[in-house]
């Protein structure tokens, strides 16, 4: 048998065995400590092209060495509990994702800024559509506000802009961060942006997050959301849904990602994944078929979430509270 077929063959074990203990719940896998061991795999592969012209036993033996002990390292690394996650944005730059949730208030290496949007006349019966987007950037719901919509940041990168055009049915409220000089690496809660955003109960939302790096914290459990859209590279989202309106769409899509989705217990629940070598946690699902899955009473409630997940090399979680 050939060498390439032979490691090719022990790496697909490796990560179905890792998924399948993950999923499972035997072992706590976190894939994003693995990331900066991929150069061995270029030197496997070097081995491989030096040794397999004379089809060299020696060249093999060492080729499934260094293989099988970098996957056993791997192994044990992947289990332990990152203090700090480590990602790449869009543009190859190294992202640190910090993972303590201490504030650091002795931290005076930023500016402060306000954005607000007044609720006026006629706002609470359209639809509202919100657009967010920026990269290292940590965004927080921290409640209610008598305006249409607020956030109070702490800038230590980039520009944020807020910009409202609004029809006779839909206001369009976009805020984003602008960043296209500042190429450096940002660490989220220790050098990256911190945004506290409020908004107003009254409107429909529609809600469309778009970044490379950062993390997202919303809950969203008081608010109508009729769609939450999330498209985004290395990311941490936490949500908490509520069922203040009959259907919710929730659309995630994601390259390396850590996602938590909370739901109603009362709510019928549809979750379809496209999620490629990503682990998945939903308790209380029933397996419908491959990449279906459905809560029980999703034929008899009368509240609907369906949630669709995209992803590379993500965790995928819905709990029911």
């Amino acid at each position: 048998m050939k060498l390439d077929k032979v490691i090719w063959g022990v790496l697909l074990l490796f990560i179905g065995g890792v998924l399948l203990l993950d999923n499972f719940n035997v072992i706590e896998f976190y894939w994003r400590n693995v990331w900066d061991f991929w150069p061995v795999f270029l030197i496997i592969l070097g081995v491989n092209i030096l040794f397999n012209r004379n089809n060299s036993q020696t060249g093999n033996i060492i080729s499934l060495s260094i293989l099988v002990i970098t996957l056993s390292v791997l192994f044990v690394k992947g289990q332990q509990r990152p203090e700090r996650g480590f990602w790449w944005n869009d543009r190859g730059n190294h992202v640190n994702i910090d993972m303590d949730d201490d504030d650091n208030d002795s931290d005076s290496n930023y500016s402060k800024l306000n954005f607000s949007e007044p609720l006026i006349a006629g706002d609470t019966l359209k639809k509202t559509i919100l657009n967010i987007s920026g990269g290292g950037t940590s965004f927080n719901l921290k409640g209610e506000t008598d305006s249409l919509f607020s956030a109070d940041v702490k800038k230590r990168n980039g520009n944020f802009a807020l910009n409202k055009t609004t029809t006779d049915s839909v206001n369009t409220l976009t805020f984003k961060m602008q960043n296209k000089n500042n190429r450096r690496g940002w660490s989220i809660g220790n050098g990256g942006n911190d945004v506290d955003i409020r908004l107003n109960t009254a409107p429909i939302w529609e809600m469309h997050f778009g970044m490379g790096a950062g993390q997202i914290d919303f809950d969203l459990s008081n608010y109508k959301v009729r769609t939450f859209n999330f498209d985004g590279g290395a990311a941490e989202l936490d949500i908490k849904l509520g069922d203040l309106l009959p259907i919710t769409d929730v659309n995630v899509k994601t390259g390396v990602a850590d996602v938590k989705i909370k739901i109603p217990t009362g709510s019928g629940c549809r979750i379809k994944t496209k999620t490629g070598l990503s682990s998945k946690d939903f308790t209380g699902f029933i397996k419908v078929s491959e990449g279906l899955y459905e809560t029980p009473n999703y034929q008899s409630s009368t509240k609907k979430v369906f949630i669709n997940f995209d992803g590379g090399l993500s965790s995928f979680e819905v709990d029911r509270y």
